[in-house]
């Protein structure tokens, strides 16, 4: 269930303020204070654009006819007009619709209903560039819907959500199954609310608590994970296509979610696992964020990079359980459950890919570590990449006792004296070997390309490595935030920052945009024109071709300026 949000008039005293903040799921009032007012004026844009000024639900643009058994040559003419490149394939279509083809239109009373905005859904479709393709994608949406009386009256008195609909349809499939599988998520889009922000860990929190508090066993728990997992990307990524909210806000949103269902699920697991095997005396366990998660910086096509740590009385040698186990094998038992909960298949689809290859040895070492241990490794055996991704590291669910060990853990490693020669030629071998095992697939690689995002990642983490013992306020999990906070202490000169924090948030916008929209590498030449528009303006630029002429420039700018603060590699 979609709860809509909520909007509160703001007490005018600090304490009040902060009870809101706190409420909106912000531990600062600053920062409320400015995702409030950035957000404010978006939603107001926003929200009059998608449903204020809505079109009328007739057409506008000349005859559009879907009665009888043969074509009306007006209507042929219009929809090429339009922009439809196959107009008769368009009028049989729509026809079959009438006709009851698919179940969500066997009712009299749906296929009234679809009639009524049929010529609006035309014209919103042939908006995105796309027409034919969009036009396409809503056919195979309909066909998956198994009713669509309250669908379809919901979308006549609604034109705005139309449009916003067929601009899903025609840039973002993702988006489009979510839908399909689930049409009540639309019901959200209608509240003026909805577009001001995301909601808070806090709010995440309750409400994944509520859906889960109905199940009626362990299986049911799970489904209800990804039922909800599954909705709530879907609201994130429908503010990412209207532009609601940056790239920024929509990385913390995902990740949010993700932290909010790993810390669920880790405790049903939990649960369950009790149940037959009881507990660890003393023993107390705690999930490790890397990369985007960590960092914060997840996109919808995120997967998990995750290392499960734990703790346990030494003297004891077993659980309490019925079916004991000694202490390793029950906490990588543990992890196994876990692995499970978040990423095995059930009826209600996928969570998320989980991947555990960070840990201490990779994929060779054990599926759990002993926080002693991890301490001990990346104190005495990381090499420096593991270092560097430690910089991103969070611990994000489990038991308070381990969570304070692991950022006791994780201070200690990046604040440590390093020799800036070493850490330099090991960090500029780390990206050689990245470069030539992956390479970069063209200007739209925004990752792997010279001068992309792995360059800016890797001079955040180079110099939080080279300063973290001199100046640890520096460190940040956060690539902008690091960033900034070295530009900040003098250690990233401003030229360099003036290039580094701009194109990082450009590769951001646009690769939120990707990672609902495309799957694999993004060919221009390929894409829609809707999606080729959307990126355009998350990149605040008029066109298109000005975007590709932009970023090839910012790469060679990224590279550069990489090439000053770290150095070239060696295949340069």
């Amino acid at each position: 269930m979609i709860a809509d949000e909520q909007t509160h008039s703001l007490p005018e005293d600090d304490e009040g303020l902060a009870v809101v903040a706190a409420m909106a799921g912000y531990d600062d009032v600053p920062d409320f204070a400015r995702a409030l007012t950035e957000t404010l004026g978006r939603v107001r844009h926003r929200y009059g654009d998608l449903f204020e000024q809505a079109p009328s639900l007739t057409s506008t643009v000349g005859s559009l006819v879907f009665t009888g058994d043969s074509d009306d040559p007006e209507t042929l003419y219009t929809l090429g007009k339009l922009g439809y490149r196959e107009p008769e394939k368009v009028t049989a279509t729509v026809r079959g619709w009438h006709f009851g083809r698919y179940p969500a239109m066997r009712s009299a009373t749906a296929r009234e209903r679809l009639t009524e905005f049929a010529p609006a859904l035309i014209e919103s479709l042939a908006t995105t560039r796309s027409a034919d393709a969009a036009f396409a994608a809503f056919d195979r949406f309909l066909a998956r819907l198994p009713a669509g009386v309250q669908l379809f009256s919901l979308l006549s008195s609604n034109p705005g959500l139309l449009g916003l609909l067929a601009t899903v349809m025609a840039t973002a499939p993702r988006l489009a199954d979510t839908v399909a599988q689930r049409p009540h998520v639309l019901d959200a889009l209608i509240e003026p609310a909805f577009f001001g922000s995301v909601p808070g860990r806090k709010i995440v929190a309750d409400r994944l608590a509520l859906t889960l508090s109905q199940a009626e066993s362990y299986e049911d728990v799970l489904d209800r994970a990804r039922i909800f997992g599954q909705e709530q990307a879907f609201l994130i990524g429908v503010r990412v296509i209207a532009g609601t909210i940056g790239a920024r806000a929509a990385g913390v949103a995902y990740a949010t979610l993700a932290e909010v269902l790993v810390t669920a699920l880790l405790e049903a697991a939990q649960r369950e696992f009790e149940a037959a095997h009881g507990r660890m005396p003393g023993g107390d366990v705690a999930v490790l964020a890397m990369g985007k998660l960590g960092g914060r910086e997840m996109t919808a096509a995120s997967d998990l990079d995750l290392i499960f740590l734990y703790d346990f009385n030494e003297k004891a040698s077993v659980s309490n359980g019925r079916r004991p186990l000694p202490g390793p094998q029950y906490f990588t038992r543990l992890t196994q459950r876990l692995l499970a909960a978040l990423s095995a298949p059930t009826a209600e689809g996928t969570l998320y890919e989980v991947d555990f290859r960070l840990r201490p040895s990779g994929n060779s070492g054990p599926l759990a570590t002993h926080v002693d241990a991890f301490a001990a490794y990346q104190a005495k055996d990381a090499w420096t990449w593991e270092h560097m991704a430690l910089t991103r590291a969070r611990a994000i669910a489990g038991g308070k006792r381990v969570m304070s060990k692991i950022d006791v853990v994780i201070a200690k490693a990046l604040s440590r004296k390093r020799e800036a020669k070493k850490t330099r030629a090991d960090v500029l071998e780390m990206r050689a070997m990245i470069a030539a095992e992956k390479g970069g697939e063209g200007t739209w690689d925004l990752k792997q390309a010279p001068g992309g995002l792995v360059d800016i990642e890797f001079v955040a983490q180079y110099l939080q490595l080279v300063h973290g013992a001199t100046h640890p306020g520096i460190l940040s999990p956060e690539t902008e935030t690091a960033l900034v906070n070295a530009a900040s202490a003098g250690l990233l000169p401003a030229r360099e920052a003036e290039i580094l924090i701009p194109a990082l948030r450009l590769y951001q916008a646009l690769t939120q945009l990707l990672r609902l929209c495309v799957d694999g590498l993004f060919v221009p030449e390929e894409a829609p024109g809707g999606l080729l528009d959307l990126l355009a303006r998350a990149g605040e630029l008029p066109d298109f071709p000005t975007l590709d002429r932009h970023l090839q420039d910012t790469q060679a700018a990224v590279r550069a300026s990489f090439e000053r603060v770290i150095g070239k590699l060696d295949k340069d």
